[in-house]
């Protein structure tokens, strides 16, 4: 979007500046203990990426994350917020999964540990679930998050993925 703005005075003098309005993108990121470090890596590496978008993340995980990508921060660099939500295991799960079913989470980074029981497996299974429903890029490994999130369409303005509709089954007819 271009804004002209004039001055007055002895002279008159077109400024233009250029206002980007792009939708900034929210990540959301999780991962179980065992997966932290791998997180807080990547996070780093793709700090510069990251800044750009909004964060979001279960307690720990997000915690972790916000310390890390701002524990080298060069001066002039910006702080990285993310907002924390509950423990995965004690809501924070359930709480992603409602903001993606609210449209609110653009990318999910859920580094899982396939080796460990999880109390909250069933959490951990309604967030992926909700995340394949609502059609939500979701990376549940290192290499799927570094595909995410290089890929040109993480910031391009024209892209918007399908979003389904549940019409058919939201109008489905009930005999009782």
């Amino acid at each position: 979007m271009v804004k002209w703005y004039y001055l007055c005075g002895d002279f008159y003098e077109k400024i233009y500046e250029i206002t980007c309005e792009m939708k900034k993108k929210t990540i959301a990121l999780v991962a179980h203990d065992n997966r932290k470090p791998d997180l807080i890596e990547w996070a780093e590496y793709n700090r510069n990426t990251l800044v750009q978008s909004i964060l979001v993340g279960t307690g720990t995980t997000g915690a972790l994350v916000e310390a890390a990508l701002n524990q080298n921060k060069k001066q002039g660099e910006k702080y990285v917020k993310v907002r924390k939500l509950k423990s995965g295991p004690l809501g924070g799960d359930q709480q992603l999964g409602a903001l993606i079913a609210e449209g609110k989470v653009d990318l999910l980074i859920f580094l899982w540990d396939p080796m460990q029981p999880q109390p909250h497996d069933v959490d951990v299974k309604a967030l992926l679930r909700i995340s394949n429903l609502y059609n939500v890029p979701t990376a549940c490994n290192r290499a799927t998050a570094d595909y995410l999130i290089s890929s040109p369409l993480l910031g391009s303005e024209e892209y918007s993925p399908m979003v389904n509709s549940f019409s058919e089954y939201v109008n489905r007819k009930i005999d009782v």
